[in-house]
């Protein structure tokens, strides 16, 4: 297969992973937050977190980075975006180096679970270094917590996705069933 062919292919794949995400950060919006004001499950980082295991890091920034832009419009609040997008970045910087360094010594479960925790806390932090309450630091061991069940959930579904549906599926996709992209 030609590289054009390939790289319209591997967009067409990137697009759609943002769009599931964000549809799913859209549901989960409706929600209300979870023990402490503002936290969700983070359902959307399932996407992130598949196309930086299929694609790579760079890949999974843009994910990242469609995915928070376009919700924080979705939902209204252009506020969302900075805390959203600092916590998104500094989170997929973590992932990826965990998963391209260090995996397979450290599960892909652990790594979401380490991303989910940093992404919460680097949120907090940035509330904190812009309204100046020191008094939201109280929040961390809860946030803390909140990362770790939801990093277990959004890490366990992507082992799920990436067992039930084999990344043979996603190559014959990107390939149309070749071995790779010929130059």
């Amino acid at each position: 297969m030609d590289k054009k062919r390939y790289l319209s292919k591997k967009i067409a794949m990137l697009a759609l992973l943002s769009a599931l995400g964000l549809i799913t950060f859209v549901i989960e919006n409706q929600f209300p937050p979870l023990f402490v004001p503002g936290a969700k499950m983070g359902l959307a980082n399932i996407f992130s977190l598949t196309a930086i295991i299929m694609f790579g890091p760079l890949e999974g920034l843009c994910v990242v980075v469609v995915r928070t832009v376009l919700g924080s419009l979705f939902a209204g609040n252009i506020s969302m975006l900075l805390y959203s997008l600092t916590g998104g970045v500094v989170a997929w910087g973590l992932s990826s180096l965990l998963i391209y360094v260090v995996c397979p010594k450290v599960s892909i479960l652990a790594i979401s679970i380490a991303a989910a925790v940093v992404h919460n806390i680097t949120q907090n932090i940035v509330y904190v270094f812009i309204t100046g309450t020191t008094l939201m630091l109280t929040y961390m061991p809860y946030l803390a917590l909140i990362g770790i069940l939801s990093g277990a959930i959004v890490g366990a579904i992507v082992l799920i996705i990436f067992k039930k549906v084999p990344v043979s599926v996603f190559s014959r996709f990107l390939y149309n069933g070749k071995e790779g992209v010929k130059e």
